[in-house]
């Protein structure tokens, strides 16, 4: 927060273009550079208009949209939980655990954080004693 008056942010900006723009073809760079100049324009000129339509957008459109967005992030987490587990039991305490702290329940002023942790965890314990370990 202190950086962002300073220009902190297009410090930020301008390490994703350069990562972006850095491929093996070093006589063709200039062809990223060039696209990624003119996309910030576009950007820089047009964000006061998105701005005021954001600001004018009906409660919840803003939500949505960034819930949609993150639906790709969400899809390979869970294939990453479901499909890394070794056996069935940890899979079904990675379900509890997302169930518990997708509800937002609180108990006793703690939130479903903890409570999804310590369910996943016994049910993975409860889950696995006796099985042998692989």
């Amino acid at each position: 927060m202190l950086a962002a008056p300073a220009g902190g942010h297009a410090i930020n900006l301008a390490a994703i273009s350069a990562a972006l723009a850095a491929g093996p073809d070093t006589a063709r760079r200039w062809i990223a550079a060039a696209s990624s100049g003119g996309t910030y324009l576009v950007l820089g000129l047009s964000s006061a208009a998105l701005t005021t339509l954001v600001t004018l957008a009906p409660n919840g459109v803003v939500e949505t949209v960034a819930g949609l967005a993150l639906l790709g992030a969400l899809t390979g987490a869970l294939r990453g939980a479901l499909t890394g587990a070794t056996r069935p039991a940890e899979a079904t305490a990675a379900v509890i655990t997302l169930v518990i702290t997708a509800s937002g329940t609180t108990i006793a002023g703690i939130e479903s954080a903890f409570w999804a942790l310590l369910a996943g965890l016994v049910a993975r314990w409860w889950l696995l004693r006796g099985t042998p370990a692989s």
